[in-house]
């Protein structure tokens, strides 16, 4: 995606965390940026932003094909605020990002996460042209590791939630396309920086009393990845990634994208401390019987709410299965990715934000 020529673009879950860096930075990039986001989405950034917006739904196999129309029409606002009209193409590039994190069914997480990366990868597929079509998924997908030994993109996943059966299962529904549509697949582990609410619950109590809640022992190590790192990495993915092949090896295709460090639950909360500019955190252990207990407690909670919570059994069912780290390897060899700082650089960064923007 050369800065010096627009490049159309279509971002799906673009009011969403991760959608909202990535749209940022394909604008400083110079493309031309159309969203997909539903009715209910915030929206105030983005219309700021001068992208295009266009209202629908990924499960829509209908609406994802006239998304792909719709983001070809129109003029187009450059950055000194005049229109131009540009004769464009289809989206060259579709960043699929849609999805649920967490469900009170996990009906709901099929729906979503399965049944709309199948909606746009057969969107892209009706096309003439097809796009790079980036997907992604989750390391929740290929599921937990061994303590001393990540996962690497040829292993076979085994998924142990509802939430990562679903994702693997997207990418299967797109991997049934790869024979006309160049795709990638690109799996984070825990995704974190300014605007994340996730890591925030990590941040929130060693901010107020110093605390640190570790299930179990806490020897689990994790991996963790700064959403502007994520975002260079999607971008590299897009223009030079290896592509899915329907009778290509396991893992071809497929990205892992991770910082070097991963620690413990336990480091992490020193390493959140020491962000925060505290000298350390008291770590907390609950046993893993309280541990089931509280994702059951979540459970009832989002069902009387009417609306999931950060806490239930599904996220608790991956708190236990051990540890969720993941190698950069092959992002690395492949695509020259690196994060562009540390670990302790990007939570202190993530802290300062949290603060300023009140939410600590």
């Amino acid at each position: 995606m050369n800065a010096r020529v627009p490049k159309p673009v279509l971002v799906t879950g673009a009011s969403g965390f991760i959608g909202r860096h990535l749209v940022q930075r394909l604008i400083e990039r110079g493309c031309r940026v159309s969203c997909l986001v539903r009715a209910t989405s915030r929206i105030g950034e983005l219309r700021s932003a001068g992208v295009q917006l266009i209202t629908g739904d990924v499960t829509d196999r209908a609406g994802m094909g006239s998304a792909l129309e719709e983001s070809q029409a129109g003029d187009v606002t450059d950055r000194a605020g005049i229109g131009r009209a540009l004769e464009v193409s289809q989206a060259g590039v579709v960043f699929h990002l849609a999805g649920l994190v967490k469900a009170l069914r996990a009906d709901d997480f099929v729906r979503v996460n399965t049944g709309g990366v199948e909606s746009v990868a057969g969107a892209c597929a009706r096309r003439a042209d097809p796009p790079v079509l980036v997907v992604v998924s989750s390391l929740s997908a290929a599921g937990p590791s061994a303590v001393d030994r990540p996962r690497v993109e040829g292993d076979s996943p085994t998924p142990v939630s509802a939430y990562g059966r679903s994702k693997l299962a997207g990418e299967q529904a797109a991997a049934k396309y790869a024979a006309g549509v160049p795709i990638s697949i690109v799996r984070p582990p825990i995704v974190f920086g300014p605007g994340d609410r996730g890591t925030l619950q990590m941040f929130r109590p060693i901010a107020r009393s110093g605390f640190h809640v570790v299930p179990g022992r806490g020897e689990c190590r994790f991996s963790l990845i700064h959403v502007a790192d994520l975002v260079e990495g999607l971008l590299l993915v897009a223009e030079k990634g290896e592509r899915l092949h329907p009778s290509g090896t396991p893992g071809q295709g497929v990205y892992f994208m991770a910082a070097e460090d991963s620690p413990t639950y336990a480091e992490l909360g020193a390493a959140m401390a020491a962000a925060l500019g505290k000298k350390r955190a008291t770590v907390v252990r609950v046993p893993w019987p309280l541990v089931r207990l509280v994702g059951l407690c979540g459970d009832a909670m989002g069902r009387i709410r009417r609306r999931p919570g950060w806490v239930n059994s599904d996220k608790i069912a991956e708190a236990l299965a051990g540890s969720w780290t993941c190698s950069s390897v092959k992002a690395r060899t492949h695509l020259g990715w690196s994060p562009a700082s540390v670990l302790a650089d990007r939570l202190r960064e993530t802290a300062q934000w949290y603060r300023q923007a009140g939410w600590l």
